[in-house]
C-alpha cells in the first residue's frame, strides 16, 4: 500500500515540459492566420445575421398567431434594429399578448390574411345587414320607450 502511494506521488512529481499550443513553427503561424480571418470577418457576419434573425422573431410569431396588430409589431421590430435592440423585448411581449378590447372595436381578435376582393366584400355585406338589424332594434326600443311613459303617467 505504501509503495503504491509513493508510486502515485512519483508520477505526479514528474513534470512534462509545458507547451502553449498544440502547434509549433509554421503550423502555429498558419493556425493563427486562419483564426484571425475568422475573428475579423466570419464572426461579425454571423453575429449580424443572428442579430437580425432574433429581431424578426416577434414579427414571425405575430403572423403565426394571427395577431391583429402584426403590422405594428413588424414596425416595432424594424425600429428595434435602429435603436440597437432596445425595443425588441417590447415587440416580443406584444407578439405574445392578446389585445384587450380589440374585439369590441373591430369585431374580431385575429388578423384576416389575404387581400381578395371577395373576402373584403363579404364583411361589407354583413355590416349592412347588421346595420339594418340594429336600426330595427333601435326603432323597436324607441316605440317601447314612447309607450312606457304613457303607461307610467296613466297609472299614477
Amino acid at each position: 500500500k505504501i509503495k503504491f502511494i509513493i508510486l502515485v506521488f512519483a508520477i505526479l512529481a514528474y513534470a512534462n515540459p509545458a507547451h502553449a499550443s498544440l502547434f509549433a513553427g509554421e503550423a502555429l503561424d498558419t493556425v493563427a492566420d486562419i483564426m484571425s480571418w475568422i475573428v475579423l470577418f466570419v464572426a461579425p457576419i454571423l453575429a449580424i445575421g443572428i442579430f437580425l434573425l432574433v429581431h424578426i422573431m416577434p414579427e414571425k410569431i405575430a403572423e403565426k398567431k394571427q395577431h391583429p396588430q402584426a403590422k405594428a409589431i413588424q414596425t416595432l421590430c424594424i425600429l428595434s434594429l435602429f435603436f440597437g435592440g432596445l425595443l425588441w423585448p417590447l415587440a416580443w411581449l406584444w407578439a405574445y399578448t392578446k389585445p384587450v378590447m380589440y374585439k369590441l372595436a373591430y369585431g374580431t381578435d385575429k388578423l384576416e390574411h389575404g387581400s381578395d376582393t371577395e373576402e373584403k366584400l363579404a364583411p361589407a355585406q354583413n355590416t349592412e345587414q347588421e346595420l339594418k338589424r340594429l336600426r330595427q332594434l333601435v326603432s323597436s326600443l324607441e316605440t317601447q320607450l314612447r309607450e312606457q311613459p304613457a303607461n307610467g303617467k296613466g297609472g299614477a
